[in-house]
């Protein structure tokens, strides 16, 4: 308390200045309207100003927040597309027997791998909430992979860059289709097989999944052709297809359950048994 004291007798004349610097500045700005209102636009610009940088921080700071938003958002987004029967129609229109076939859910990958001939993606989502194997996966640009197995929290995805996956594609815009699987050279290209050589190809042409798969919905897109190969042992087309995803950086994910494939799956099987 004493200092306290000291420092305002040691600065009085000072602190007088001060006192009634700040008291004529009061006056003059009340009782002038000019200066009164270059006060208040200045304190209004420099207010502004203080809170555009705290928002800007805040709006930094909820970055992760926000991204989980908009991935949920978008896994409702893919749903409603997914379970639309042709996923290229321009009508608004969506029947009420083409609905509900589809569920997606969000999740992020936390680990992948893709310097193996054996690669694998672990995600943060599992059997809690509602993944199981076989399901497909994609993101924003393509397919992803496979549910490959599925913990209670966590699920590892068999990707495309993996030489055991084999997937259902087409040319799109085409009914010719082959399977997509990887050579493990290079990760920024799968090779589409078994395409018949009747199919019409032209460098540059997207490639979807096809219409034959029990896991991705059809047309969801995989890549472009880059080189056409003729595979001399089978007299098929083999597909170099430049991926549309940079498999080396995945982030938000969609993992999609076709509600119809057991059902599918049974009636094939029921229909392919000897008839007793």
């Amino acid at each position: 308390m004493q200092q306290i004291i000291n420092f305002i007798i040691k600065n009085s004349y000072r602190l007088l200045f001060l006192l009634l610097l700040g008291i004529s500045l009061s006056l003059t700005i009340k009782s002038h309207s000019y200066h009164r209102s270059e006060y208040v636009n200045s304190a209004n610009a420099v207010t502004g100003t203080v809170y555009e940088k705290m928002n800007e921080a805040n709006e930094y700071l909820s970055l992760k927040e926000k991204n989980k938003e908009l991935a949920s958002e978008n896994a409702l987004l893919k749903e409603l597309l997914f379970n639309k029967k042709d996923t290229l129609l321009t009508s608004k229109t969506v029947f009420r027997n083409d609905l509900n076939n589809f569920n997606v859910v969000v999740a992020k990958a936390v680990k992948n791998s893709f310097n193996k001939r054996e690669n694998y993606i672990t995600i943060n989502a599992g059997s809690l909430a509602g993944i199981k194997t076989d399901m497909g996966v994609v993101n924003d640009k393509g397919i992803v992979g496979l549910i490959e197995k599925t913990s209670p929290n966590y699920s590892t995805i068999q990707s495309i860059l993996n030489t055991k996956s084999k997937i259902n594609a087409k040319i799109k815009n085409s009914d010719h289709f082959g399977s997509l699987v990887w050579d493990g050279k290079n990760v920024g290209f799968a090779q589409l097989i078994d395409v018949p050589r009747l199919a019409s190809l032209r460098k540059g042409d997207s490639i979807v999944t096809g219409g034959n798969s029990d896991i991705f919905p059809e047309n969801i897109p995989i890549g472009k052709i880059d080189k056409i190969f003729i595979d001399k042992k089978t007299n098929y087309y083999t597909i170099n297809v430049r991926l549309f995803n940079d498999m080396t950086s995945i982030g938000y994910v969609y993992v999609i359950e076709n509600k119809m494939r057991k059902e599918k799956q049974q009636l094939e099987v029921e229909t392919a048994a000897p008839k007793k």
